[in-house]
């Protein structure tokens, strides 16, 4: 299990990330483009997700790291959610969860 290194002092805004929940995010994230149609062009978005993955398995976990690979990755879902291959990810929480999780709503 991933253990939260990150520190959050007093005086900030918002509280650490649950990183567990980041994880099953991106399970719930993959799940959802797997079930894409053939040929949708996903790369990037899947570029973004492997990424976010990346970060969370480094020795070092950073908070302002996660919160841009976040933001990262909740941009590709919108950007693919307004083209024809982004049916699958329309109706997706996973928009609205990222966003929560960054503090964006």
């Amino acid at each position: 299990m991933l253990v939260d290194n990150t520190t959050t002092s007093p005086n900030e805004a918002h509280p650490p990330f649950n990183l567990e929940r980041i994880h099953a995010l991106i399970a719930e994230l993959e799940t959802e483009l797997a079930k894409a149609p053939p040929g949708a062009d996903l790369q990037d978005l899947r570029d973004e997700i492997e990424t976010l993955k990346n970060v969370l398995n480094s020795p070092k976990v950073k908070e302002g790291w996660i919160r841009e690979s976040l933001h990262s990755v909740r941009n590709g879902i919108e950007e693919i959610t307004q083209t024809v291959e982004g049916t699958v990810l329309k109706d997706s929480p996973s928009i609205a969860e990222i966003g929560r999780i960054l503090g964006l709503m």
